[in-house]
């Protein structure tokens, strides 16, 4: 009995050789090199390279989506520009630039708001700030007068004089040209241009000459400026 089940065991092994054997010999027979019989033994799927590829085609997609998305809304921003020149005016680097959608007329420094508190007294204060937000020119003034406000006597110590009375009125301190742009607030030439860049006004926007007069020839009434 011994005997029987020793044969039988051999028989087994032999047979699993054999069918071993016959097997690398095919595989050997339809393979190019024993690297791809390695492989058909031992590889397997990989399932974190196949998760890696799913998630890279997600993240293909969901660039191509994001990349639409920030298309559209330039088209909405591009919208919301004006056709015409327009002036944007960063008051925190006191920089301006005149532009149309599609190119700069002109760029440079300009002055505004200095934010230093006035106190008149009797309640009465002014804050010197430029105004942020969309602006419209009102007007256009060539030779502009500045009609002083009270502030302007109390900062220099002066007595208020009533209105429409001569001291209130000084000429050549605007600069050439003047642009309204409501509540007082000018954009305008300067008699003290090594102070452009810097802010020094009491709330309107100071030119150099030259950019000022490009400013005036460009923009008409109406025209948009941005304050920021």
């Amino acid at each position: 009995m011994e005997n029987r089940g020793s044969a039988g065991k051999v028989i087994i092994v032999a047979g699993m050789f054999i069918v071993s054997v016959w097997l690398v010999i095919f595989l050997f027979l339809n393979s190019a090199t024993l690297k791809e019989i390695a492989f058909s033994f031992y590889s397997y799927r990989d399932p974190l390279g196949a998760l890696a590829e799913k998630d890279s085609v997600q993240l293909v997609k969901q660039i191509n989506s994001v990349n639409k998305k920030i298309a559209t809304l330039q088209k909405r921003i591009e919208n919301l520009m004006p056709y015409g020149p327009y002036m944007v005016v960063n008051t925190t680097k006191n920089t301006f630039v005149l532009r149309t959608r599609k190119e700069i007329i002109v760029e440079g420094i300009c002055s505004t708001g200095s934010y230093v508190l006035l106190d008149g007294g009797k309640g009465k204060q002014w804050m010197f700030k430029t105004p942020k937000g969309q602006f419209r020119i009102l007007s256009k003034i060539v030779d502009p007068v500045w009609i002083k406000p009270d502030w302007a006597f109390v900062e220099e110590s002066l007595p208020v004089p009533p209105r429409n009375h001569p001291d209130r009125y000084e000429y050549g301190t605007l600069g050439d040209y003047a642009l309204s742009l409501g509540d007082g607030y000018l954009i305008h030439g300067t008699l003290y241009q090594r102070f452009l860049g810097l802010p020094v006004t009491h709330g309107c926007i100071r030119l150099g000459d030259e950019d000022l007069k490009a400013v005036y020839k460009n923009l008409d009434i109406g025209s948009r400026v941005y304050i920021y």
